[in-house]
């Protein structure tokens, strides 16, 4: 069973274009233990929706995992991981926090209840709407 995660990024620093660009490209650089956890538990085949914070703060594209967790290749660290992911495609429309925030099928996403996390899962359903509020 595929899961479904949202993988926030400042554009300033990477991007959904840069991932495009890059396409397949390595996600590392987490720190969190919980964003980790999370990292831990992705599949080759998991999707992933990319959400850029700063001034956007908006869901604004589609990505797939596209490797295991393995150690992170930038870090000396033990238990920091990375995982290869490829840009599916951009949404039609960003999707806001605002509009997140307003919409109660999202009362228990990540996105709205711990604000600073990094990797967070979300539901089938949640992933689908979010994709159908984003223009399909």
């Amino acid at each position: 069973m595929p899961g479904y995660w949202i993988l926030k990024t400042e554009p300033d620093s990477y991007s959904f274009q840069q991932l495009q660009k890059e396409n397949p490209a390595v996600w590392d650089g987490v720190r969190n233990p919980v964003a980790l956890k999370h990292i831990g538990q992705m599949k080759p085949g998991d999707s992933a929706l990319i959400y850029h914070t700063g001034k956007e703060k908006a869901v604004v594209g589609i990505a797939e995992i596209t490797s295991p967790p393995y150690p992170d290749p930038k870090e000396k660290e033990p238990g920091l991981l990375a995982v290869e992911m490829k840009a599916i495609r951009p949404l039609a429309r960003p999707v806001t926090l605002a509009e997140i925030k307003k919409d109660s099928a999202f009362a228990d996403l990540g996105l709205v209840r711990i604000g600073r996390l990094s990797v967070m899962p979300a539901s089938r359903a949640q992933y689908d709407r979010l994709v159908s509020l984003g223009g399909g």
